[in-house]
Formats: C-alpha cells, sequence, structure tokens
C-alpha cells in the first residue's frame, strides 16, 4: 500500500512511474488470499470513523459507497475466563481489578487520549509510565502481560510513544454515549479495493510489474539509478524509492555509509505468525478478544465475523490468531500441523462451545519485519529517507513515527514523503518505486 500510494502521488506530480513488487500480486501485508473457497485479507484490517486516508482513498477509487460501519464489542480473557468489555457498565463490573484500580486504568486511557505531545513520550520507558499512571496491581495485572504478548522481551526496548499510538487510535473508534466500537469494512475486503487500486494506477499510466524481485539498487552518480532485478535484468531511472523494511532496503544497497547502515540495523522489529481459520459458527462474538494469560499459545483472538457480514464469508465465520514474535523466534520454523494443533487446542480449553470438528480451513501467514517498534528516542535514531545515493529513497513503515502500523497511517507516510521527494528532488520520467 505504501509503494502504491506514492506510485499513485508521484504520478500526480506528472512523474512516469515503474512499480516493481516481488509478490506475484499487490498490497503486501494488505493483500487478500484464499482460505476454504472464501478470498479475504491475508492479515486482520479495520477502518475507524477516524481514517480519513483511508476514506479519501476509497472516495477516490469509487467505493465509498461500499464502506459498512457496525457497531462492534470487546472481550477480555484473563485468568482463566473471558469477560465482555465493550462498555462503561461492563468496565465497572470487570471482576480482575478493584475499584480504584478501575479508576487508574481509565484515567491512563483518558490520558493517553488527551496527549499530542508524543516526542516527550519517547523518552520515557513505557513500562515507567504505565506504572505511574495505572499503578503497580493494573500494570502486573492487564499491562505487562498485554505488552508481553505483543512484544516479548522487547517490551523493556518501548517507549510510552508506543502504547500512546495504540490508545489514541482506539479511542477514536469510538463514539459518544456509552463509548460504543464503531468499525467498518469495505464490501468485498481489500482484495477489491487492491484490484480497484491497481487498475486505477494503471490507468494513470504506472507501470507495474509484479512477481518482480529486486536484488540491487545502486547510483552510478548525479544522473541515473540502475535497479537490477533478481533474474538478472538492469534498468536505469532517474531514482529509486525502497518501500520494503530496513533490513531489505540494507541488503539492496550495499553502497550505504556504514552509518546509514547502522541506523537501519538499529531499528527492531516484531514479526507475526497469524492463523486464519475459517468456521462452521461463532466463537464468542466478540471483534476483538485481549488476552493476558501466558499459557494461551496466541496474542488475541480477531473475530472478524463478528464485524463482516457472514454472507461475505460464503457463510461461514473468519477468525484471526495472531502471534507476535521476534523475528528469528522458533515458531517460524514450526510445521502448519503443529501450529494448527496447539492453537486449536487453545481454542477449545478458551471457549466451551467451540470444537475442533467446527475448523474449515486453517492457514497460516508469516512474516519476519511487520512492526518497527517505539523505542527510546525513536524518531531521533531514524535513517532519513533521502540517503547518501543520490537519486535513492528509503521510505517505509519504521518512518510512521507518531502512529501505530496500519493501512491509514500508511497512507499518511505516502503522501508526506511524495511531497517531500517531490521538493527535494524533482526527478523527471521514469522514476521507480520499489516495493521490495
Amino acid at each position: 500500500m505504501l509503494g502504491m500510494r506514492l506510485a499513485q502521488q508521484l504520478t500526480q506530480q506528472g512523474k512516469q512511474v515503474t512499480l516493481f513488487e516481488s509478490a506475484p500480486t499487490l498490497g503486501g501485508l494488505a493483500s487478500a488470499w484464499e482460505l476454504g473457497g472464501v478470498i479475504w485479507d491475508r492479515h486482520y484490517h479495520v477502518i475507524l470513523l477516524s481514517d480519513l486516508h483511508v476514506r479519501a482513498l476509497l472516495g477516490e477509487l469509487g467505493l465509498s459507497d461500499d464502506l459498512v460501519w457496525k457497531e462492534t464489542r470487546t472481550g477480555f480473557y484473563v485468568d482463566g475466563h473471558l469477560y465482555s468489555l465493550s462498555n462503561t457498565l461492563e468496565f465497572l463490573r470487570f471482576p480482575p481489578l478493584g475499584l480504584l484500580d478501575k479508576l487508574r486504568l481509565g484515567a491512563t486511557i483518558y490520558r493517553a487520549s488527551r496527549l499530542s505531545d508524543w516526542r516527550q513520550l519517547e523518552q520515557i520507558p513505557v513500562t515507567d509510565w504505565l506504572r505511574r499512571w495505572s499503578g503497580r496491581r493494573t500494570f502486573e495485572k492487564i499491562w505487562l502481560p498485554l505488552l508481553r504478548a505483543k512484544l516479548g522481551e522487547n517490551y523493556h526496548k518501548a517507549s510510552a510513544a508506543f502504547i500512546w499510538a495504540i490508545i489514541a487510535r482506539m479511542y477514536a473508534a469510538r463514539r459518544t454515549g456509552l463509548k460504543k466500537e464503531m468499525f467498518g469494512y469495505v464490501r468485498g475486503g481489500y482484495a477489491r479495493i487492491l484490484e480497484r487500486f491497481a487498475q486505477h494506477l494503471i490507468h494513470a499510466g504506472v507501470i507495474v510489474r509484479p512477481g518482480t524481485p529486486i536484488k540491487e539498487v545502486r547510483s552510478t552518480g548525479a544522473t541515473q539509478v540502475v535497479v537490477e532485478t533478481v533474474g538478472g535484468h538492469a534498468e536505469g531511472f532517474d531514482g529509486a524509492i525502497l518501500t520494503g523494511p530496513a533490513p531489505v532496503a540494507e541488503r539492496l544497497c550495499p553502497a550505504l555509509t556504514l552509518r546509514e547502515k547502522t541506523l537501519l540495523q538499529g531499528i527492531t522489529y516484531q514479526g507475526i505468525v497469524c492463523a486464519s481459520l475459517l468456521l462452521k459458527e461463532p466463537l464468542a462474538g466478540y471483534y476483538v478478544t485481549n488476552i493476558t494469560d501466558s499459557w494461551v499459545p496466541f496474542t488475541a483472538i480477531i473475530e472478524t465475523s463478528a464485524l463482516v457480514e457472514r454472507t461475505e464469508l460464503g457463510g461461514h465465520c473468519l477468525v484471526y490468531l495472531p502471534r507476535y514474535v521476534v523475528p528469528d523466534d522458533p515458531l517460524f520454523s514450526r510445521s502448519d500441523d503443529e501450529i494448527r494443533a496447539e492453537f486449536v487446542a487453545a481454542l477449545e480449553k478458551m471457549i466451551p462451545t467451540f470444537r475442533r470438528e467446527q475448523v474449515l480451513a486453517f492457514r497460516l501467514a508469516r512474516v519476519r519485519q511487520v512492526l518497527a517498534l517505539s523505542t527510546l528516542n525513536y524518531s531521533q535514531n531514524l535513517p532519513p529517507m533521502q540517503t547518501s545515493l543520490p537519486g535513492v529513497w528509503i521510505v517505509n513503515s519504521a518512518h510512521i513515527v507518531n502512529g501505530t502500523l496500519n493501512v491509514n497511517e500508511t497512507l499518511a507516510l505516502a503522501d508526506r514523503a511524495a511531497a517531500l521527494i517531490g521538493s527535494t528532488a524533482p526527478l523527471p520520467a521514469p522514476v521507480l518505486v520499489g516495493a521490495v
């Protein structure tokens, strides 16, 4: 989505853009796949009322009328019990916390939703900030298990800006009254959005080359950038923008300076192993179920069919079970059958009405670099988009410095980068946007 949006914006500036994509189809983390005969998102996504960049893009693509809004519910699994935590009354009745704990937790969320100085939060460890505002008991009972589920032991490295970005986004999803969640999706999912987006780019003159992984990007001087594909084909461009994660960008640009390589290597990534399950029956009816019990092998339960009409899913129910891990976690090497057995057994233990016979299809997505962690003083240690190689830029999701990774923030980043590139280096045609 980052490369596609950059291609769109640069084309509107009058540039000729060639879009390289290593995968067979466009979309990256937003792409779709087939699960039990159903085409839907490979990873879970949701649109918020506050996602103005996504909604603007949908308008440009003529898909605004296909945007469906729905109130959803939130579950919380703690101490072996599943609770509903979808409104103020349920929050006040939440048994795992006392009244004072709840008040401090509510104050923490409210405080985060009102803060705007994220640069100050970058200087504070997330553990210190949460303990200060929520208290020791609430931190140990709620926040610490959630941090470990999302970040593993990397939670020690995270700044308070990490949790602020998550709270700010989710708080924006709630409307007035009892603060009920309002989430949205487009009929047909991201498969439909990406298909329409690709057509839009091609019609605008973008040259799209899917299934073309890049081997190297090198600058030959002030006038040309050479892009070499894995197949050995080399082509010259006036400039190149790499939108892959930092380790990929570093590998493709061996001529970067030692400092640039050090900064790229310094970005801490979380990976994900995400299971998609197509079920005969619903689970518990919560769109998101947060999990604090450490024995559960996945981070959360995302019951997409609590938001998306089952008619979109072949009459079935779609559930995602994500597990966030470090890029070299042994989970990446385990077989699909092993992970399936472990995940399904945990679901049976958590949801009394669930039986493994209800699983119609199971599929795993593995990505080693998904989320760039907001560490202490993150924005100050981030490599600039413009590299030392003439005409070569690196723009990736690590440059989202005041938000959490999602499609809306990705589009916003692309717009900022396109404006910067257009004003700093007015490149003639053609231009490469390398979604590698």
